[in-house]
């Protein structure tokens, strides 16, 4: 295990006992999993026995991010990509063994089963033999029960609550599916699969074979996508991925969904765009204040839309401005999409008033990196995600303040003392 054992000594440890014959068979084979989480060091002790290995010793590499082995030692490997098995094949793979098994299934429990597995057929063979332990005949509902999930009818009652802006029945079918110790979780999980069939219907309708649905339910989600158009698909099937993200780390997850199908169902995002020439013109006048160059960005959606249009910063007070809490979750995310430019953010502070924020940094560099235009984006995504909200966005460098301050000081000093000064 390379996640575990990922040490130079671990591997030298592997190539000392590799010089010895195998006991009883032919070879001696070495499968190493997660490869890629071996350290430099540890990928060239590797590659010193995989350059001239023993006649008896074989490896077998595995690992879900070939990109980060080196090219060093995927050249000296042969390479087999193993893909998702298509859901049809599991389907008949899972009725042939019950059939062998003697186990009574139906047809679209088993394409159920196929659905859920994700394209693996350990994981549908786990969940066949749960199913087998809940009932010796396997149907829909046996299914559902064992794998913890909301049955395909309470489904589409969310899906139709939401098209008809109905929260208060989205809601009752939640409680009555979390009464029943359904899983919020997966529930979020199917959800979003539908919402990306009703996508995938109304951008390309003639292509069904990319649905993932029951041969009974085409008909339902076109009904249903026909009723929608594209930007609102798009907009609720943002709501419950960012949901899906929250759920996670949510200490309660029965809030989280629900507050989920509250914006589902009210929810309507309509994407256009407009110029923030204004705001940004207004931004720039601050003093100390960085800004990318004005772009068109789309309209905030109801959910995230600031309350209020910037106002003009040259009616705000430093009091006006409170510490805001969030900083330190807000850069623990922004390191995961650009650790470069949040570690400028080192010892920064940010305050917010309003929909405005300010972020206070001690690396002038920082102010360079945010006139990047994708480097503004990422941060104002990420801003986005956590506060559930957007802001107007400025930086300031007070070491650079503190800088120019002193600067000011020293000269008026030297004038006062009779000092010829040149300011450069």
């Amino acid at each position: 295990d390379a996640a575990s054992n990922n040490g130079v000594d671990d591997i030298r440890d592997l190539r000392d006992g590799a010089v010895y014959t195998p006991e009883r068979c032919k070879y001696k084979v070495y499968i190493i999993d997660e490869v890629h989480m071996l350290t430099p060091n540890a990928f060239n002790a590797l590659l010193k026995i995989m350059e001239e290995p023993p006649d008896y010793v074989k490896f077998i590499l595995a690992t879900t991010e070939v990109h980060k082995v080196p090219a060093t030692i995927t050249s000296r490997c042969q390479r087999f990509d193993f893909r998702r098995i298509l859901t049809e094949d599991i389907t008949k793979r899972l009725c042939y063994i019950a059939s062998k098994e003697n186990i009574s299934i139906e047809e679209n429990a088993a394409a159920l089963i196929a659905r859920l597995s994700d394209g693996g057929m350990r994981d549908a063979l786990s969940l066949l033999d749960q199913c087998a332990a809940y009932s010796e005949n396997i149907s829909m509902d046996t299914v559902s029960a064992a794998a913890g999930i909301a049955g395909r009818g309470h489904l589409f009652d969310i899906i139709e609550a939401a098209v008809s802006k109905q929260p208060g029945n989205a809601l009752a079918v939640a409680d009555n599916l979390y009464s029943m110790s359904k899983d919020m979780t997966k529930l979020c999980s199917e959800l979003t699969d539908q919402f990306r069939n009703l996508m995938l219907l109304k951008v390309c309708p003639e292509k069904t074979d990319l649905i993932v649905c029951m041969p009974d339910e085409l008909d339902r989600l076109k009904n249903i996508s026909a009723k929608l158009e594209l930007s609102e698909i798009l907009a609720k099937l943002t709501v419950l991925q960012e949901c899906s993200e929250r759920m996670g780390k949510a200490l309660n997850k029965r809030i989280e969904f629900e507050m989920c199908l509250i914006k589902l169902c009210s929810v309507q995002i309509q994407q256009k765009t407009i110029d923030n020439t204004e705001i940004y013109d207004k931004i720039k006048q601050v003093d100390n204040v960085s800004v990318p160059e004005k772009t068109e960005r789309p309209a905030e959606t109801e959910e995230t839309a600031s309350p209020k249009p910037a106002v003009n910063m040259s009616q705000l007070k430093a009091s006006d401005f409170k510490p805001l809490a969030e900083w330190s979750e807000i850069l623990a995310e922004f390191t995961k999409v650009s650790p470069s430019v949040s570690g400028t953010l080192a010892g920064s502070r940010a305050f917010v008033y309003s929909n405005i924020m300010l972020i206070d940094t001690k690396n002038q560099f920082f102010l360079k990196l945010f006139k990047v235009k994708e480097n503004f984006a990422l941060l104002t995504e990420t801003i986005r995600r956590v506060m559930g909200k957007s802001y107007v966005i400025k930086a300031r460098c007070s070491a650079a303040a503190e800088s120019e301050q002193k600067a000011g000081k020293l000269i008026e000093k030297a004038v006062s003392s009779g000092i010829e000064t040149v300011v450069e």
